[in-house]
């Protein structure tokens, strides 16, 4: 077996054999075969697409690449969540706990934001002493203490794709429907989960921009579950318009715990109850209800335990960016459109994102929203608050927010759209 080759094949729009992707994928892993060389493939496979028992195999293949979590000593049932990434996207937070609440365990292994999408461990990294790195030991007992821990993935975890993934950022593959479903599935797979709900954004904000190509990346990963013996289920979800009122680090955890609390904006707990209630049906607990879990205090209680498991002291105060900067309102009348890209590119620029994995971030940093579409707004009025640590980054936050805002005249209906816009099983 020799990469020419295989590169060859798919650049020629062949399918893949079994054995030419177990050897790729295993030579990669050990340094045979270089960067250059896997960037040549990545391409190809973009270009030329793979068949869903291509797929299946490759992603397979980066399973077998490392461990395997195994959860079968828990008294309760295993269910997980991933989103595909968005702006204000902090419904991990309020989720966890809360289905844990609800019954279930979840073993949350959680990403860091990169360019315009936030990441989970870098919110909760906001929190004093909260800590993302555990052994394996180490998420088993706060899994058993608490019922859910959200933390990073072991170096042991499909190890294939954290090389893949890193490769992808940095030559313009990201956008491969083929890669994005085996590099999820081959670390939720692994992860050892019985259940995963996936959330896969839709819109201007998100990586894939139309409905088709969204149904496309849902149904290949609920096939990939399905055929690795894990109850698969997708919505797709609206990203259009950034999540919530916040986008940024500290400023998203304040807000996920005022839905804790029973309160918070409707569309962040509209659509936490949605994945919630998937979840819960996935794991075989359909009778749970979500809403009174939210409204009873419990949700908030497990996270409270699993954030001071995690070293963590949810009654600090969190971090406050030292400058802030108010952008009015354009014109009086109805707001129409809050563009979510720009939004989380302006987040990203005042420093609450990184352009490279080993860039640090800002936990006081981001947007804070003062209406969203559908709502009334007055000339010179607050719409945005731009948070910073660094007033300098200013001027080049609101160049992306150039053309982000629309505003109709007054008396103008307009209704927004659902947050879930169809559901994959």
């Amino acid at each position: 077996m020799d990469v020419i080759s295989v590169i060859r094949a798919k650049r020629d729009r062949a399918r893949l054999s079994d054995e030419q992707i177990d050897w790729v994928v295993d030579a990669y892993t050990r340094g045979a075969v270089a960067d250059e060389q896997m960037s040549a493939l990545a391409m190809a496979i973009l270009l030329n697409g793979m068949d869903r028992a291509e797929i299946a195999r490759w992603t397979a293949a980066m399973i077998a690449s490392g461990e395997r979590m195994d959860f079968s000593a828990l008294d309760r049932p295993t269910a997980d969540k991933h989103s595909t990434g968005g702006v204000g996207d902090k419904i991990t937070l309020p989720l966890a706990p809360l289905v844990a609440a609800c019954g279930a365990a979840v073993p949350q292994l959680s990403g860091r934001g990169l360019g315009h999408t936030g990441g989970t461990l870098d919110k909760l990294e906001s929190i004093p002493g909260w800590r993302a790195a555990l052994s394996n030991t180490e998420m088993l007992d706060v899994l058993r203490g608490t019922g859910a821990v959200i933390c990073a993935a072991g170096d042991g975890l499909a190890p294939a794709d954290r090389k893949l993934y890193a490769l992808r950022d940095v030559t313009g593959t990201v956008e491969s429907i083929p890669l994005i479903a085996s590099s999820i599935m081959s670390k939720k797979i692994a992860e050892g989960t019985g259940s995963l709900v996936l959330d896969v954004k839709v819109g201007s904000g998100a990586f894939m921009k139309t409905l088709e190509d969204a149904r496309e990346l849902a149904a290949t990963m609920v096939g990939l579950g399905t055929d690795h013996g894990v109850r698969t289920v997708a919505l797709l979800t609206d990203m259009s318009v950034p999540l919530g009122l916040t986008a940024g680090n500290a400023l998203e955890v304040r807000e996920s715990v005022e839905v804790l609390a029973g309160g918070g904006p409707a569309d962040v707990v509209d659509l936490t109850l949605a994945l919630a209630r998937d979840m819960l049906d996935a794991a075989g607990l359909p009778d749970a209800d979500p809403a009174k879990a939210l409204a009873d205090g419990s949700a908030m209680d497990v996270w409270r335990r699993m954030i001071r498991a995690q070293g963590g002291d949810p009654d600090a105060p969190l971090p406050i960016a030292a400058e802030r900067h108010v952008v009015p309102a354009p014109a009086t009348g109805v707001l129409t459109a809050l563009d979510a890209y720009a939004v989380g590119v302006a987040a990203w620029r005042l420093g609450a994102g990184r352009a490279r994995k080993e860039d640090a971030v800002q936990a006081g940093a981001g947007v804070e929203i003062h209406a969203k579409p559908g709502a009334p707004v007055r000339a010179g009025e607050p719409l945005l608050t731009l948070h910073t640590d660094t007033p300098e980054r200013f001027a080049y936050a609101l160049e992306a927010l150039e053309g982000a805002v629309t505003v109709a005249p007054e008396g103008t209906d307009f209704t927004p759209g659902p947050i879930v816009l169809d559901r994959i099983a």
